[in-house]
């Protein structure tokens, strides 16, 4: 196997955090009261409860490093994520950045950023 790190990001609902990733091809892996674990192809996304959190004022982030930023883009707009500017969940499109890669960006419901990255 090889080495792997993973998030550890925020639920404030365990079931909407669960619900709202599986709509984007996510898949529960494993669940009891105080974790959640959530996998799609190679990627893996584990949530710890913050009942209290604000979405308007999380700092949580992370970098999902995709082969093809654009699809999963078009998945989430898919799923009913809307492409805003305020607000969560919400969608912001990819675009190519001075540095030279491509990166997009998911505001899931509990105001955590995840970064879309398109692998090079």
């Amino acid at each position: 196997m090889a080495d792997t790190a993973t998030p550890n990001l925020p639920w404030r609902d365990q079931q909407e955090t669960s619900a709202f990733f599986q709509k984007l091809g996510f898949v529960e892996t494993w669940r009891d009261a105080g974790w959640l674990i959530l996998k799609r192809g190679e990627l893996t996304l584990e949530f710890f409860p913050h009942p209290d959190l604000d979405p308007a004022t999380s700092s949580f982030s992370c970098c999902l490093r995709v082969d093809d930023v654009q699809a999963l883009f078009e998945q989430i707009l898919a799923a009913g994520v809307p492409e805003a500017t305020v607000g969560w969940p919400r969608a912001h499109r990819p675009t190519r950045e001075a540095w030279g890669g491509t990166v997009g960006a998911l505001i899931d419901p509990n105001g955590t950023l995840l970064r879309l990255v398109q692998n090079s």
